[in-house]
């Protein structure tokens, strides 16, 4: 059963869309479950995220957490955007059922992948960013929240 707020989020998504010339892109997908979730990021030049977008094919809960996952990094600086994670997703949507909390994986994952676009874009290094996987399997998220 889906909270409130994930069936709000599914209902009514924030920040749907495509950007041209984002200053990050990222795309990642659990080729299990077919979800594919790609991240959009304008980020000025004080590295704060002035906009983001998205765009998912995927299950109610993957368009839930990508539109929370956007709401919690707009506004804010790449560095806080990297302390954004599933179980903060997961949190914020008031919990997801323990079959979907692979979907709040894919949204932190995207959130990096579109972060790691922009560091590679300036040559620049972001502290505590690895290099993001493109698919994202079930077996990564066991824990329930």
């Amino acid at each position: 059963m889906y909270t409130e707020k994930v069936m709000d989020h599914f209902r009514h998504p924030r920040n749907v869309g495509e950007m041209e010339n984002p200053s990050g892109m990222g795309t990642v997908g659990n080729a299990k479950c077919g979800d594919i979730m790609r991240i959009y990021l304008d980020i000025d030049d004080n590295q704060v995220i002035r906009d983001v977008k998205f765009k998912t094919f995927g299950c109610g809960a993957a368009v839930a957490t990508s539109s929370m996952a956007t709401e919690m990094v707009k506004g804010k600086t790449v560095q806080e955007a990297m302390e954004v994670t599933n179980k903060a997703v997961c949190e914020a949507l008031d919990g997801l059922p323990p079959v979907k909390v692979h979907c709040s994986l894919l949204a932190e994952e995207a959130i990096h992948a579109a972060l790691w676009d922009y560091a590679q874009k300036r040559g620049i290094t972001i502290q505590g960013l690895e290099k993001p996987k493109s698919d994202i399997g079930e077996e990564e998220t066991e824990e329930e929240y």
